[in-house]
């Protein structure tokens, strides 16, 4: 059966093997014009961010299963795959405890600026003390977490902030209001739906704490983004972590590349490699599944 990964690098920079696959077809990077010839003959596609939309699907004539590489799904036409009775899966679950991790290094960047003083090292020979900070160095004992979102995530970063011994407020138990003002620290792990699009704006972020952040490791789109620029700009809020933007890669007028006091990582919180490596096993088992004619994790 013909395999073809359309976008294998992310996953697979070198460090991971594809073997399992068996004599599959692996693109690093496909480009969008590229996806209806470079999968012609596939029945099984596999893709991670490449779309593969309803013109797509409609040219690809053998294709009977669509893996995707990745928990969100939206880079598939789900109801022409439907149509044509083409199984869709995902993966979910797979990056829960690196993706938490990575909440925490963005909080604790903001509250003990460890990569910031480290790159500061050289004036430390010439510092009339023994010691010195740049910033206010904030603990995170006795200070509340509120969490948006409390599914898998959610729930490891739960774990992680009573370790801690912070406080935890979450969305589902008390009103959003009351979760905002008491919040020290707010971390975004809900899924992007209409409902949620633009959920952080200006009229939520007026609600927070001047000495509060917000971490966002969910997805972008939940957040307005001038909204938010505008906050940290202004000091209304004391600083924002986000692996996640609207647009990636950003485009180089984003207004939060240059807002104060707000820490960018390139989308990686889910890209250690044991997260990596439950990913490329949860992959190969999704198709392993659907051979035997009981599809797991089937979205369509």
């Amino acid at each position: 059966m013909k395999i073809v990964v359309l976008d294998g690098f992310t996953l697979n920079p070198g460090d991971l093997t594809w073997d399992a696959l068996g004599n599959a077809t692996i693109y690093d990077r496909t480009p969008p014009e590229l996806v209806v010839e470079r999968a012609r003959d596939a029945e099984i596609l596999l893709t991670n961010k490449c779309v593969v939309d309803r013109q797509a699907i409609a040219q690809l004539p053998k294709l009977r299963y669509i893996g995707v590489m990745a928990t969100g799904y939206n880079v598939v036409d789900i109801a022409a795959a439907r149509e044509r009775r083409i199984v869709v899966t995902n993966v979910p679950a797979y990056s829960t405890r690196s993706v938490a991790q990575h909440a925490f290094a963005l909080l604790l960047e903001l509250t003990q600026h460890v990569g910031h003083h480290a790159g500061t090292i050289e004036r430390w020979p010439k510092s009339a003390d023994y010691c010195y900070w740049d910033f206010p160095l904030v603990e995170l004992a006795g200070l509340t977490m509120g969490i948006i979102g409390h599914g898998h995530i959610g729930r490891e970063v739960e774990k992680l902030a009573r370790a801690f011994e912070m406080n935890v407020l979450v969305r589902r138990g008390v009103d959003l209001e009351m979760l905002l003002r008491s919040s020290d620290a707010v971390s975004l792990h809900c899924p992007l739906t209409p409902a949620t699009q633009g959920l952080v704006n200006a009229a939520w972020l007026a609600l927070m704490k001047p000495t509060a952040f917000l971490i966002n490791t969910g997805r972008g789109g939940l957040v307005v983004e001038q909204d938010l620029a505008d906050a940290l700009n202004a000091g209304k809020i004391a600083g924002a972590g986000l692996d996640v933007l609207s647009t990636e890669p950003p485009r180089s007028d984003n207004p939060l590349l240059m807002a104060k006091n707000c820490l960018i990582t390139p989308h990686l919180a889910w890209a250690t490699r044991a997260s990596r490596e439950r990913l490329m096993r949860a992959v190969v088992k999704n198709i392993q599944a659907f051979l035997a004619g009981a599809p797991e994790n089937q979205v369509s």
